[in-house]
């Protein structure tokens, strides 16, 4: 009896570890989780923005100016800059129903109704090689997947995306230069003063001296001129 329950204690603990490492083994290879693993790795940060359907993500990241898309859950990865994103479209069954490309006013959703075919989120890069990405959000079948979500909530999660991304066309919209300022005044500087040599005097000592200021003689005023008289003395030498 003894024997009989340590085995069965044996066989309970063996399903509970089976069942355990199952269970870790599929949330570590779920797909939203295996594609933000590749956008941590190709962007080098975690994405800030996120969107996975069908085995294809987009991811953005803002602190590094970087936007990345998946294919196969992550296993192929291919990093943009986020000002070569040029706009995004919003199809349902082949016809454009929102659109917001850069320059462009935004083409807001009108018509919700779901039709029978696939919805698609397609985002336009700059790029010559690779200039778009579709990630389709809901297609024909999808609805046998446990965790599919609706049509009519693929095309509301495909028409916030649309508005996310006019966000983000407009914050990389590249700033207007600001106007540069008037070049200052030019002053013209003095030549530099160069001290003369050691050995030569100033030259302000070559000039000669000023002469000595001369002073003006000192005028006497005129005598009046001394008249003599005639008759003063000789009156008798005349008639002796």
């Amino acid at each position: 009896m003894d024997e009989t329950a340590r085995l069965l204690l044996w066989l309970a603990l063996a399903g509970t570890a089976v069942t355990f490492a199952g269970s870790a083994a599929i949330w570590f290879m779920d797909e939203e989780r295996r594609i933000r693993r590749a956008f941590r790795h190709v962007l080098k940060l975690p994405a800030d923005a996120v969107i996975v359907a069908n085995g294809r993500g987009v991811g953005f990241n803002f602190a590094r100016n970087l936007a990345a898309v998946a294919w196969d859950q992550g296993a192929w990865c291919l990093v943009y800059r986020i000002d070569e994103l040029v706009g995004a479209e919003l199809i349902v069954d082949g016809e454009v129903r929102a659109r917001a490309y850069r320059g462009e006013p935004r083409r807001a959703l009108e018509r919700t109704t779901p039709g029978g075919g696939q919805i698609t989120l397609r985002l336009v890069f700059d790029d010559a090689r690779y200039p778009d990405f579709e990630i389709a959000l809901w297609s024909p079948g999808d609805e046998a997947r446990r965790r599919a979500p609706s049509p009519a909530e693929a095309i509301q999660e495909a028409n916030r995306w649309i508005a996310r991304v006019e966000a983000i066309l407009r914050r990389a919209a590249p700033r207007r230069p600001a106007a540069a300022p008037p070049p200052p005044a030019q002053v013209q500087a003095e030549p530099p003063r160069v001290a003369p040599p050691a050995h030569e005097a100033p030259p302000w000592d070559d000039e000669a001296e000023p002469p000595p200021r001369q002073t003006a003689a000192r005028r006497e005023p005129p005598r009046e001129p001394q008249t003599r008289d005639l008759f003063e003395g000789d009156g008798d030498e005349a008639f002796t």
